[in-house]
């Protein structure tokens, strides 16, 4: 199947369209929301909620008897957003940090959410719940309501990012700062913190508990890597996190027997590599290319230094000198020769080199800086 087709399959097929729409919406949500999660430095919120989701799936499945998604799903808010304010709660009235909070509360809910799920199995009806596909997502289950409920979603948060943002942005980086303003930091916080669970909520069923948290983290912790605007960030993490849904259900569908959320978290997991190598400020491929630059630039003016310290108490500057002096010099290489010479600051005679004048005048310079600086 070429890409026309796919196209065209996209537009006419029910499922297909569907499940492109959903794990786009989604993939633009959890990007968009994940970018605070990134920035407050709590990656494991999203783990913890996705996992802490699970047990109030399966009470909710228990107490009603229902597999329909939008009780189970109803279930694991509440139980996210009671984890969630566990974690809170112990963080705030003990001695515990953020992170054993987050590895506590997500440890205990997926541990108690395991146990009902295998009581679940042993009762009469349990091939009726299908909460299996929670744990590692379905995207296939997906029908239009949920892709409404998912829209509804992303534009509330989109409303209320542009109503509280300031107040996000303040709380971000400087909380107490906001508090002094007489922002109730609390009140934002629970409101952030409240559309985080519900975006995970909703891709439970497409991406799954164990994968939720990367989709949460990948397009965030990407866009981080291109840009220090908070509104940037936010932005191109929800532009990433979308394409991540297109591209990995387009090349689940394209292939047999290839889950969907799980490649879909592949493709985010690459848009994250491309990032952490090729972005022009933190990137590690072009860290590497202005590290090569500094230390040839450097060594280039001791070269040219030495050389001046050579010519300085000659007479006539432009005296040759025999090239193995340098051999001696720690800084010297055959490469910063060779810039020197492009940059006629140095001229070579078969074994010898002399100072130009310009050579003389750029040491001088770098000279009397170094003096400067010290």
């Amino acid at each position: 199947m070429d890409i026309l087709e796919y196209i065209k399959l996209v537009f006419n097929d029910y499922t297909l369209r569907t499940i492109t729409l959903g794990t786009a919406i989604l993939g633009g949500v959890t990007g968009m929301l994940g970018s605070f999660a990134v920035l407050r430095k709590q990656s494991l919120l999203g783990d913890a909620i996705s996992h802490a989701a699970l047990p109030g799936i399966a009470l909710a499945f228990l107490i009603t008897g229902s597999k329909d998604t939008n009780v189970l799903l109803i279930g694991a808010l509440i139980s996210g957003l009671l984890g969630t304010f566990w974690i809170r709660g112990i963080t705030t009235k003990t001695h515990l940090k953020s992170d054993t909070a987050l590895g506590l509360i997500l440890s205990v809910f997926f541990g108690f959410g395991m146990l009902l799920l295998t009581f679940i199995q042993k009762q009469p009806n349990a091939n009726q719940a299908g909460l299996d596909k929670y744990l590692f997502g379905q995207a296939a289950t997906l029908v239009e309501s949920d892709v409404w409920l998912m829209s509804i979603v992303t534009g509330l948060c989109l409303i209320v990012l542009l109503l509280f943002w300031k107040e996000f942005k303040i709380l971000l980086f400087d909380k107490d700062y906001a508090q002094t303003l007489g922002f109730n930091t609390k009140l934002i916080d629970i409101l952030i913190t409240t559309f985080i669970v519900l975006a995970i909520v909703l891709g439970l069923q497409t991406v799954g508990v164990v994968l939720m948290s990367a989709m949460l983290l990948a397009p965030a912790a990407a866009a981080r890597q291109w840009t220090n605007s908070l509104s940037t960030v936010v932005f191109l993490a929800a532009i990433l996190g979308a394409s991540a849904g297109v591209f990995g259900t387009a090349i689940s569908s394209t292939q047999n027997n290839l889950s969907t959320g799980p490649v879909i978290v592949l493709v985010a997991s690459v848009f994250v590599l491309f990032s952490f190598i090729f972005s022009p400020k933190r990137g590690l491929l072009f860290r590497q290319i202005r590290l090569i630059q500094n230390r040839n630039d450097l060594e280039f003016q001791k070269t040219l230094t030495f050389m001046y310290h050579i010519v300085e108490n000659h007479e006539d500057i432009s005296h040759p000198h025999a090239i193995k002096i340098l051999n001696d010099f720690q800084g010297y290489s055959r490469k910063g020769l060779r810039d020197l010479v492009n940059k006629k600051y140095v001229i070579l005679q078969g074994n010898m080199w002399s100072l130009t004048a310009e050579g003389v005048e750029a040491a001088k310079n770098m000279y009397n800086q170094n003096l400067k600086d010290d």
